[in-house]
């Protein structure tokens, strides 16, 4: 089993109340919380001058995909994990995981010990 403690771990969502909850379940399981970022250029920023353990990132943010985010973190080499409440979550290929919208703690640390293992 993977120990989150200390785990930098970007969140990409758009809904202000959405984020600050999945950030207390992260802050909860010991993670450090890179973010969140709110928007597509917020998230890109974070990526490139961030130390970046892995992420999880909302599907739909704003008008678009945060595809250009996982495309971003593909290149380098940061495992990330597709969030939504809709069955949406094929959109971003190369995911290591998912998770379904309301978030739970055990969803969420389960699914993170798998992508960083």
């Amino acid at each position: 089993m993977i120990d989150l403690k200390g785990r930098r771990i970007l969140v990409l969502e758009d809904e202000p109340l959405i984020a600050m909850f999945l950030e207390d379940i992260l802050t909860d399981l010991g993670c450090i919380v890179i973010g969140p970022a709110l928007d597509i250029a917020q998230a890109t920023t974070l990526v490139r001058d961030s130390a970046i353990d892995a992420a999880i990132l909302d599907v739909n943010v704003g008008d678009s995909t945060s595809q250009p985010v996982a495309d971003l973190l593909r290149a380098r080499n940061i495992p990330f994990l597709v969030a939504s409440g809709y069955n949406d979550t094929n959109l971003l290929l190369g995911a290591g995981g998912s998770l379904g919208k309301p978030f739970r703690l055990e969803d969420v640390e389960r699914e993170l010990q798998l992508v960083l293992s």
